[in-house]
């Protein structure tokens, strides 16, 4: 699974507002609320939140292992 905890954490930590995010990305209110639960977003979105907050994909989002596959 994808989780974008990062993402949120990086929120935080910088006190960003999800809305200045979502206007200086150029992201809609559906594509944030994708992001807070962890549903699939394209890479264009992700490479525009990267250009946004000048930081790399790996800052945005991490892989969780699905425990029930071996």
């Amino acid at each position: 699974m994808i989780s974008y905890k990062p993402f949120q954490k990086m929120l935080i930590d910088k006190g960003l507002r999800k809305q200045q995010v979502m206007t200086d990305a150029g992201i809609s209110n559906a594509t944030m609320a994708k992001l807070n639960t962890n549903s699939y977003v394209s890479l264009e979105i992700v490479d525009k939140l990267c250009a946004a907050l000048g930081c790399q994909p790996g800052d945005l989002l991490e892989h969780i292992p699905d425990e029930n596959k071996e």
